[in-house]
């Protein structure tokens, strides 16, 4: 079984690094959304180390000026894919990740609840990498398996006076030309 029965991948292309920001899902709650994001820290800077860092609370926020405003914040996201492609799960898919934040959209808020979050390693300044879309639709796939995922939303649609990303140079074609099934991008 890909997904063992506490909602972990079980291929050797994932590397589990179990973060502590997750907490219960409300009771019934269908997973039917995926949220992307891109995360870069500092800003424009394609390093993976300080975004294991900040899930896992030990960022040290006097490192960079950007940094700071950082500090105690508790965050977390399902998935992270690195420049190369890597895939990096935090929080079983069973859990609740904290990546969506104040969020709404479809008449429907607070996306944290019935969600997975992926987070691309980039920003929304540059072209996201090959590796990185290929990744993409593998994870999406192994996702589709388990859970009824009907919807993919840029963060920026389910909070868009907070949130820019994953940004311009997402590729939201190349998402629903690889599958024969349509996850919308828009709400």
């Amino acid at each position: 079984m890909w997904l063992d029965e506490d909602g972990w991948i079980d291929q050797p292309w994932v590397h589990r690094i179990p973060c502590s920001n997750h907490d219960p899902r409300p009771l019934g709650t269908q997973i039917d959304s995926l949220v992307i994001h891109c995360i870069s820290l500092p800003e424009r800077v394609h390093d993976f180390e300080p975004v294991k860092a900040l899930f896992l609370n030990q960022l040290d926020c006097t490192a960079h000026p950007e940094y700071a405003a950082l500090e105690g914040l508790h965050v977390s996201s399902h998935f992270v894919i690195d420049r190369q492609g890597g895939v990096y799960q935090f929080v079983s898919c069973d859990r609740r990740a904290w990546h969506a934040g104040v969020s709404g959209a479809m008449d429907r808020q607070n996306f944290n609840h019935f969600s997975l979050g992926i987070e691309l390693l980039g920003d929304v300044y540059c072209p996201f990498e090959q590796a990185q879309y290929d990744s993409l639709y593998k994870l999406i796939a192994e996702l589709r398996d388990r859970y009824p995922l009907k919807y993919a939303f840029a963060h920026s649609e389910i909070a868009p006076t907070r949130k820019t990303d994953p940004g311009p140079f997402f590729d939201w074609k190349r998402i629903r030309k690889s599958y024969t099934y349509d996850l919308l991008p828009k709400a």
